[in-house]
C-alpha cells in the first residue's frame, strides 16, 4: 500500500524512536564515555561520505547557473536568519532563551542534499542545478555556519573560544569532507556498488549522534525545561518559517524570470534544512548537555519540511502527468 504523502516516512519514524530511546534510556557513566568517542568517528565518517559524493562537476557547472544557485544561497543563509532575529520578540516568550537559540541554529544551517534532489525529480524540476545548488550549500555550510554560530549564539551556551571551535570543525567536519572529496575519483566505482550500504551507514551515524546529543540532553534535565506547550509552540514556528521561506524563493525566482523547473528547483533547494549536517555540528559547536535542546528544532524543521515539500512535489508530478 502506498503511503499517504501527509504520513512521516520510516527514517523520520526513526529519528522519533531515538529520541524516545534517548529519553527512556539514556547513556550514562562509562557507556556514555566510550559513545562520545564512537560518535566522534561516526561523525568524521559521515562526513567524508559527504566529501565523497560531491561531484567536482557540480560546483564547476555552478558557475553556469549562478543567479539561480546566488537566490537559492540568499534563502539560506541570509533570509532564514534574518527571520530568527527579527522575530525574537515572538519566539522568546513561546519557547524561552535556549529553545530560542535552537531555532536561530536552524537558520544557520545549509539546505539538504538528498531530499531536495529527490523532490525536485518528482516535480519536475531542473535535477542538475538541484544537485550543484545542495552541494555547494553543503560545502559553504561547513564554512559559513561555524562562523555565524560562534558570532551569534555560542557567546550564550558556554563553550570554549571561536578560534577552539574552528579548529574542532576543521579537524572534525572539513578536513574528512575535504578527503572523501579528493579520494572520489579513487572510490567512486566501489561507493556505486555499495550505495545502498552507505546510505545505511549515512543514516546510521545521524542516528547515533542524535541518540548520543539526546542522552546528554536528558541528563542534563532537556525534559524537565521543555514543556509541551513549547513543542507545540515549536511546531507552529517551523511551519511558519517553513512557508515564509517557501513563499520568499519561489516568489523571487518567479520575479527575477526563471523558468518553472528553476522555480522548482528554488523553492525545493532554498527553504529546507539539513538534519545531516546540523545534528553533527550540534556535536562539535555546542557543550553536550546543549546539543540535544539545539537540535530539538531541527528535528520538528525536518519533520514539517517533508511533508509539505513532499506534497506540493507530488501535485506538481500529477499536474505534468494531466493525472
Amino acid at each position: 500500500m502506498k503511503r499517504a504523502p501527509f504520513l512521516p516516512d520510516n527514517y523520520t519514524l526513526l529519528l522519533a524512536v531515538t529520541v524516545v530511546l534517548a529519553s527512556l534510556l539514556p547513556a550514562s557513566g562509562l557507556f556514555a564515555v566510550v559513545l562520545k568517542y564512537v560518535t566522534t568517528a561516526a561523525i568524521a565518517l559521515l562526513f567524508f561520505l559527504h566529501g565523497a559524493k560531491l561531484p567536482r562537476q557540480a560546483i564547476i557547472d555552478g558557475l553556469t547557473h549562478w543567479r539561480l544557485h546566488a537566490l537559492i544561497l540568499s534563502c539560506t543563509f541570509v533570509f532564514f536568519p534574518l527571520m530568527g532575529f527579527i522575530l525574537r520578540p515572538v519566539l522568546l516568550p513561546l519557547v524561552g532563551s535556549e529553545l530560542y537559540l535552537g531555532v536561530l541554529y536552524l537558520c544557520m544551517l545549509p539546505a539538504t542534499v538528498q531530499s531536495a534532489v529527490a523532490l525536485t525529480g518528482i516535480a519536475g524540476g531542473n535535477v542538475p542545478a538541484a544537485v550543484c545548488s545542495a552541494s555547494v550549500s553543503t560545502l559553504l555550510g561547513i564554512l559559513i555556519t561555524p562562523f555565524l554560530v560562534n558570532g551569534l549564539i555560542t557567546p550564550t551556551t558556554g563553550v570554549g573560544s571561536p578560534i577552539d571551535s574552528v579548529i574542532d570543525i576543521f579537524l572534525q567536519l572539513m578536513l574528512p569532507f575535504l578527503a572523501g572529496h579528493f579520494l572520489r575519483p579513487y572510490f567512486d566505482g566501489a561507493f556505486r556498488k555499495a550505495g545502498k550500504v552507505l546510505s545505511f551507514v549515512d543514516r546510521g551515524s545521524i542516528l547515533l549522534v542524535i541518540y548520543s546529543a539526546f542522552s546528554a540532553a536528558v541528563v542534563g534535565g532537556i525534559w524537565q525545561q521543555v514543556s509541551f506547550a513549547m513543542v507545540a509552540s515549536l511546531v507552529a514556528i517551523s511551519l511558519i518559517f517553513l512557508v515564509l521561506a517557501m513563499l520568499f524563493v519561489f516568489g523571487l525566482a518567479k520575479a527575477c524570470g526563471f523558468s518553472h523547473e528553476d522555480q522548482v528547483t528554488a523553492l525545493f533547494g532554498g527553504a529546507q534544512k539539513s538534519l545531516a549536517s546540523g545534528v553533527p555540528m550540534s556535536q562539535v559547536l555546542f557543550v553536550p548537555s546543549v546539543a540535544g535542546v539545539m537540535v530539538l528544532p531541527l528535528m520538528i524543521f525536518h519533520l514539517l519540511q517533508l511533508v509539505v515539500s513532499s506534497a506540493l512535489a507530488q501535485r506538481w508530478h500529477r499536474q505534468r502527468k494531466g493525472l
